[in-house]
């Protein structure tokens, strides 16, 4: 069991967006990285197509590093790690902070 998903409400730990908070778009399992929505926002050109006829510059979400974003703890609104738990025969994630159990 992985002890962040997709759908996660994360806060971001340390670089440019140091402290927004986001929802987990993907997960890059392989290169540890994390797609936050609406944070570390990086300027990107784009060649004019059928679509785009202009081109020009947009900005897209750019990935983070798993290690600097933290899940949000559901009662206290703060950073928290997660840990394992069996209940009643099932795995499940808990909230280190508050002891309360993340869906």
């Amino acid at each position: 069991m992985q002890k962040l998903k997709v759908n996660d409400e994360v806060v971001v730990l340390a670089g440019k967006s140091k402290g927004r908070t986001g929802t987990v778009q993907k997960i890059n399992w392989k290169k540890d990285t994390v797609l936050v929505s609406g944070v570390n926002m990086v300027k990107k050109t784009i060649k004019a197509s059928q679509e785009n006829p202009e081109g020009g510059i947009i900005d897209i979400e750019a990935p983070l590093h798993i290690s600097n974003v933290a899940v949000v703890s559901p009662e206290t609104k703060k950073a928290t790690r997660i840990r394992i738990e069996v209940k009643d025969g099932k795995k499940v994630r808990v909230a280190t902070a508050c002891g309360s159990v993340i869906d």
